[in-house]
């Protein structure tokens, strides 16, 4: 008819990442944003990123200059040499507490106290074929693991081989909730208001949770989410902003953003047991998604593999875990379904009772709780 739709309010918010999530609050007077790195709020159209910050962006994608793996009795370094350095051109000086790297007549590569003493002595070194220098140091102190190589220096990568990654799993397999959805007042919530404080930092360990109040553009909350890696979005009240799901130590916890509440602004309203744990070693995810009533958890790879994860049931006979000798009252499922078809996944979409998964040519609805 006569209705006529017109913008009435337009803002340019600008930032370095894609988010991971963005919403703006039923009331129109705010908005979320889980990114990487900071977005800002456009003065004008025409202004534009500073070139230098473009510099910035390039010289943070930089590769590491080395990269260290460690074992309970050694720690190697692995750096990657120009082509024109030959063995005479490195010098390297191993003492009980520092190291130096030297090519040719440049300043040292690395320098600096190391995190932990080393047997100077036993300390070795090679060129490998690939053209890269191998350091290997040997600890004084066997058994200790090193958070950092040299004190202060962030140029390296540490690479985790496989074995450790297990006995890490293995370490952190006790944490796993047992309760279904519990209590949130007795977790450790990486989302308290309580202790929210308008602020304009920006922490760049991990991603960051910020509100924007919509009529002043400024910052008004923001949380450092720290090693709580973002997961996956869900709309479980469509009155409501979507729910975002942060992995929290083995499990993931869905939180639901109130903006009518300063004092509860993100309230926890469910966990998915070890379901931070188990998606980290899917490489080839490509969607994860939840039912609204939480009762279950999904995630795709990018072909043809569908993995269901069910919240604990309550068991009707008895079962001992003989490892602990405990009596297990409740176990949750895991549900494996096989496409038939090759093609890549586009979409993943979860309700209650189905799951509706989108490849290029078909719509595939997989049951997972019977109707009423």
């Amino acid at each position: 008819g006569d209705q006529r739709y017109e913008i009435v309010k337009r803002r340019v918010l600008q930032g370095k990442s894609v988010p991971h999530y963005a919403a703006i609050e039923p009331s129109g007077d705010g908005l979320m944003i889980v990114s990487h790195k900071p977005f800002t709020f456009m003065q004008n159209e025409s202004d534009k990123l500073e070139e230098n910050d473009d510099a910035k962006v390039s010289n943070e994608k930089k590769d590491p200059l080395y990269y260290w793996q460690q074992t309970e009795d050694d720690v190697t370094i692995t750096v990657h040499l120009p082509q024109d350095i030959t063995k005479d051109d490195i010098k390297i000086c191993f003492s009980p507490d520092n190291i130096c790297i030297t090519l040719k007549d440049q300043p040292p590569l690395m320098e600096g106290k190391l995190y932990s003493s080393v047997d100077h002595e036993s300390c070795t070194w090679i060129i490998r074929e690939d053209k890269s220098l191998e350091v290997s140091l040997i600890k004084k102190n066997e058994g200790s693991r090193w958070p950092e190589l040299i004190l202060g220096d962030t140029r390296g990568e540490f690479i985790m081989d496989s074995s450790q990654c297990s006995e890490i799993a293995e370490s952190l397999m006790h944490l796993t909730s047992e309760v279904m959805n519990p209590n949130p007042e007795k977790e450790n919530p990486p989302c308290n208001a309580q202790e929210l404080e308008e602020c304009d930092a920006f922490l760049e360990d991990g991603a960051s949770l910020c509100r924007f109040d919509g009529n002043t553009s400024k910052v008004t909350h923001i949380i450092n989410l720290g090693s709580n890696q973002y997961l996956f979005s869900v709309v479980v009240n469509p009155r409501e902003m979507p729910c975002f799901c942060l992995r929290h130590d083995v499990d993931a916890l869905l939180w639901q953003p109130h903006s009518d509440q300063p004092e509860n602004m993100w309230e926890h309203i469910a966990t998915f047991n070890a379901l931070g744990y188990v998606q980290a070693s899917k490489q080839d995810k490509k969607f994860m998604a939840c039912a609204p009533d939480y009762s279950y958890a999904a995630l795709c790879e990018c072909l043809r593999r569908v993995f269901i994860y069910r919240q604990p049931t309550p068991l009707a006979t008895v079962l001992y875990n003989r490892k602990e000798g405990r009596q297990v009252g409740q176990v949750a499922k895991q549900l494996v379904a096989t496409l038939e078809s090759n093609d890549p996944i586009l979409g993943f979409q979860a309700t209650n009772e189905r799951l509706f998964v989108l490849t290029t040519k078909t719509l595939f609805l997989i049951k997972v709780n019977s109707g009423n």
